[in-house]
């Protein structure tokens, strides 16, 4: 029976431009985008904390018709998606944040 040629088989090399790691030119985040972002964080979680402590209940002094916070009694369930908003919004932030 004849013998089959054999393939040559070529190398494989692995291309080392593809490797090499990519300098990001853009530097840290400023102090303003810091200053936002966790600004929109601390007025979610002070929205609801205010929201759950002082207007949540009509009976509450600064709950009542008339008092301070009326308007915050009057947005009801709106408030949990104002503060959890606020949060998310500011969470959002850091995947920018360098």
């Amino acid at each position: 029976m004849p013998k089959s040629k054999v393939r040559k088989k070529t190398d494989y090399t692995i291309n080392t431009a593809s490797r090499t790691p990519v300098k990001v030119k853009a530097g840290p985040s400023g102090v303003l985008y810091q200053t936002v972002m966790f600004g929109f964080m601390l007025a979610g979680l002070a929205w609801l904390l205010v929201y759950y402590l002082a207007a949540s209940s009509a009976t509450s002094a600064l709950g009542k018709e008339g008092q301070i916070l009326h308007w915050m009694f009057n947005l009801g369930s709106w408030n949990l998606l104002i503060g959890f908003g606020l949060g998310v919004v500011g969470l959002l932030m850091t995947m920018g944040w360098r």
